[in-house]
């Protein structure tokens, strides 16, 4: 299962997810954030993480071209819209980018089907709540195309294994503080998630 950990800080928590196993870290570009990171701290950590892990940066009501000088002054490999946007925005976006689902009801996972997205639980903070999704929505859907976040921890791994999600998206459910990684946490997630 592919694993991403998000609301990445510092470069001691990017490098103990990395040694973990991790595919994917994630930076919030999103001021009102607790784990917010500016476009040039976040460029410090990525110069000195190894290339196969991606790197991708967070973004709320951001512009498409504010979205792609970001990613490219911080070095990110890819963009993760968290908000709602027209046709006309994907358009103008020159980075590669995953759509997000902010789900509120069953019908809402339904959106971008076909495509990898991440699907979230709605939270009117834009994640990071810790706020778990109603599994029994998943139950006849294709899920390999969903990254699914929202509540996630080691703990509660094993209840979404039979799903089938192409991957998993944690932020809060392996901290010791917002914005601050617990690093056992971190390697018990990726070792089940992988598992």
């Amino acid at each position: 299962m592919w694993v991403k950990i998000c609301g990445i800080t510092n470069l001691e928590d990017a490098l103990c997810a990395i040694e973990a196993g991790a595919d994917a870290l994630g930076f919030v570009f999103y001021p009102k954030s607790p784990r917010y990171i500016s476009p040039e701290n976040a460029r410090k950590i990525a110069e000195k993480l190894p290339l196969h892990v991606k790197k991708m940066g967070l973004f709320v009501d951001a512009t498409a071209e504010e979205i792609t000088f970001t990613c490219k002054e911080a070095k990110m490999d890819m963009a993760q819209i968290h908000f709602e946007v027209d046709d006309a925005f994907w358009s103008a976006l020159k980075v590669p980018y995953l759509r997000v689902v902010r789900a509120q009801k069953s019908e809402d996972i339904e959106s971008f089907k076909g495509l990898i997205r991440l699907v979230d639980a709605y939270v009117p903070s834009f994640g990071g709540a810790g706020q778990r999704l109603d599994l029994s929505w998943f139950e006849h859907q294709d899920c390999e195309n969903i990254i699914l976040a929202g509540g996630l921890t080691p703990e509660n791994l094993e209840q979404i294994k039979p799903f089938g999600f192409y991957g998993v998206d944690v932020s809060s459910g392996v901290e010791r503080e917002k914005g601050i990684k617990e690093h056992e946490k971190v390697r018990e997630f990726i070792q089940r998630a992988k598992a």
